[in-house]
């Protein structure tokens, strides 16, 4: 019975499979062939292929990443996003990079993503402020009763009502203490002194009989002028009282 010999892993595929079991720890990959790339790299996380090609100084590596970018794109934005994409760049005869593409679709989706953040935010801030501005407030400032009485006992209404008397008071007074009032009530003494005068003394005769002749024509005399002198007095101070007040 002859026995197989098994054959072993070859050298290069024992460090590649090495490469593959650390490539959290990849970085600039420099000159390592072709071939060995297209064996490590596919293995490689999204974050991990990034760290790889910017990494990587003064070579080129897209020949080997596109490809890979591509897959990432469509798992990230889907495939009719991808399908949108390679169109447009058919329809416009040109080519660009899976990786640069993905750069700009996620800044794009990150933009429009932030945006509607704050249109978000700025809505509850809107809801919150009409929410606040139709909560009750309790204020801390007591506005004074208009029934509350002053410290001289009466309240608004009645501090104004003495003000009130107290300026007709005063009007009044100034009223009486007037030179047209004093003048007015000077007259009025003055009739009131001739008519007091001008009563007739009736004597008793020898005769033993009353004589009132004579004395009853100066009496009547006496009282018709004394009652103009009082009525024209009187319309004086009526018309000095409306011109005052």
């Amino acid at each position: 019975m002859t026995m197989m010999k098994r054959k072993g892993p070859s050298l290069v595929d024992l460090c590649v499979q090495k490469a593959i079991d650390n490539l959290r720890y990849l970085g600039d990959v420099g000159e390592t062939a072709h071939h060995l790339l297209e064996r490590i790299l596919p293995h490689c996380t999204l974050e991990q292929l990034m760290h790889v090609e910017n990494s990587t100084e003064e070579r080129d590596l897209s020949p080997v990443t596109d490809k890979l970018w591509k897959k990432f794109y469509e798992q990230q934005f889907g495939d009719k996003s991808t399908s949108v994409v390679v169109e447009r760049m058919k329809e416009k005869k040109v080519v660009y990079k899976w990786k640069q593409l993905y750069e700009a679709k996620l800044k794009d989706v990150e933009e429009a993503q932030q945006k509607s953040f704050d249109r978000i935010k700025k809505l509850y801030q809107k809801e919150d402020a009409r929410k606040q501005s139709r909560q009750v407030r309790l204020c801390t400032k007591v506005p004074p009763s208009s029934n509350k009485r002053s410290f001289y006992g009466g309240g608004p209404g009645s501090l104004i009502g003495n003000t009130k008397s107290s300026l007709m008071k005063k009007a009044k007074l100034d009223y009486l203490n007037s030179q047209e009032v004093k003048n007015v009530t000077a007259m009025r003494k003055n009739v009131v002194q001739r008519t007091h005068h001008s009563i007739p003394v009736i004597r008793k005769p020898r005769g033993g009989c009353y004589s009132a002749t004579g004395s009853a024509s100066t009496s009547d005399s006496a009282s018709t002028t004394s009652l103009r002198l009082a009525a024209a007095a009187s319309a004086t101070a009526g018309k000095l009282k409306e011109r005052r007040f």
